[in-house]
C-alpha cells in the first residue's frame, strides 16, 4: 500500500509544477549510433552493456527532461519469443529498471522512472492470432518486472488498436492497481491508426480506462502529432493531461542507415505548437536525440538539470 501511495505522491507532485513537462526522446536511435545492429534487439544491452543504456537516459536527464522511458519497448514475451529471448523477460525488463533508477536518483532532478512498454507485434483474435487473455498475461508478465525493478509510473506507446491497449492495461492493472499509466497510439494512417481509431475515440476509451495521461507518439512528424493533439484537446476534460511523442520527421535511409531530418529548432518550435494546442508532457520519439530535447526544453522555458533557465 506504502508503495503505491508513493508512485501516485510522485506523479501528483510532477503535476503540480507549474507548465510543460519534458518527456524524453528516442532510445532506439542513440543506440543504433553506439553500435546496436538492426534486428538486434536492444533490451539486450541491459545486461550486455548497460553504460551506454544508461549514458543515454543521462543525456536526457541533462537536457531537462522530468519522465524517462525504461529500455523496454520490445520487452514482452511476445517481441523477445523473435529472438528465442522469451525467458528472459523478467531479466531484462526489472534489470532496465534498475539502471534507470540508479541513473534518475544519480541526478537528483525528480525525474520519474517510466515502465515503457511496446506493441505485441501481434494482432488480437479474431482478426490474428493472439488470445486476448494471452496478451493480458504477456502484458502482466512485463508489467510486474518492471514494477519491480522501481518504476513509478507505466508507459504504454505505439499502440494501434483499442483492444491490445485495453489488454495491456489491464496486465498493468492485475499487478500494479494503483501505478500512474501514461499511454500513447500512434495515428500514422490518415489521421487514425493502423487499425482506425480515431484521437476522438482513443482519448474517450483511454480516459475510460483510468489512463492519467493520454496522447500520440511515433507517426509520421510533428504536424501529425500537432493534428491528433488538437482533436483531442477538442473532446478532453479541462483537467485532461495530454502527451505528444512525435518522430523527428519521417526517415530516408543514409548511407545504409535510417535518418530523421527534423533537427533540433525545428523540433522546438513543434514542442512550442503541440503545448498551445494542449499538450502537457511534451517529448520526442524516433529519431530524438539529447540535442532535440534540449531545443525543446529552450523553446517551452523548461529549466535544465541544473535548474538554470535554458
Amino acid at each position: 500500500m506504502a508503495e503505491k501511495e508513493n508512485m501516485t505522491q510522485k506523479w501528483q507532485q510532477l503535476l503540480e509544477q507549474s507548465g510543460p513537462i519534458l518527456a524524453d526522446g528516442a532510445m532506439g536511435t542513440m543506440l543504433f549510433e553506439a553500435g546496436l545492429q538492426f534486428g538486434d534487439p536492444p533490451e539486450v544491452w541491459n545486461v550486455a552493456h548497460p553504460d551506454q543504456v544508461r549514458a543515454v537516459h543521462r543525456g536526457y536527464l541533462e537536457a531537462g527532461s522530468k519522465i524517462i522511458l525504461t529500455n523496454t519497448f520490445g520487452g514482452s514475451r511476445f517481441r523477445l519469443a523473435m529472438h528465442n529471448l522469451q525467458e528472459r523477460v523478467a531479466h531484462l525488463n526489472r534489470t532496465a529498471a534498475v539502471i534507470l533508477r540508479a541513473e534518475v536518483d544519480a541526478a537528483g532532478t525528480g525525474a520519474l522512472v517510466a515502465g515503457d512498454i511496446g506493441p505485441s507485434g501481434e494482432i488480437l483474435a479474431p482478426l490474428g492470432s493472439l488470445e486476448y487473455a494471452d496478451a493480458v498475461a504477456g502484458f502482466a508478465e512485463q508489467a510486474a518486472a518492471l514494477t519491480g525493478g522501481g518504476v513509478d509510473v507505466i508507459w504504454i506507446e505505439t499502440m494501434s488498436a483499442l483492444e491490445e491497449m485495453h489488454a495491456a492495461i489491464e496486465g498493468v492493472r492485475r499487478v500494479s492497481p494503483g501505478i500512474p499509466l501514461i499511454t500513447t497510439m500512434t495515428f500514422d494512417t490518415r489521421g487514425r491508426t493502423m487499425m482506425g481509431v480515431t484521437p476522438e475515440q482513443a482519448y474517450k476509451a483511454l480516459s475510460e480506462w483510468g489512463a492519467a495521461a493520454i496522447g500520440g507518439n511515433c507517426g509520421n512528424g510533428p504536424d501529425e502529432l500537432l493534428a491528433v493533439v488538437k482533436k483531442m484537446h477538442a473532446v478532453a476534460s479541462p483537467d485532461a493531461v495530454l502527451v505528444a511523442k512525435s518522430n523527428a520527421g519521417m526517415p530516408t535511409l543514409v548511407n545504409g542507415k535510417a535518418a530523421y531530418l527534423c533537427e533540433p529548432q525545428e523540433m522546438g518550435s513543434y514542442s512550442r505548437q503541440v503545448r498551445e494546442a494542449g499538450a502537457r508532457i511534451i517529448g520526442g520519439c524516433c529519431g530524438n536525440t539529447p540535442a532535440h530535447l534540449k531545443a525543446m526544453a529552450e523553446s517551452l522555458g523548461i529549466k535544465d538539470a541544473e535548474g538554470t533557465r535554458q
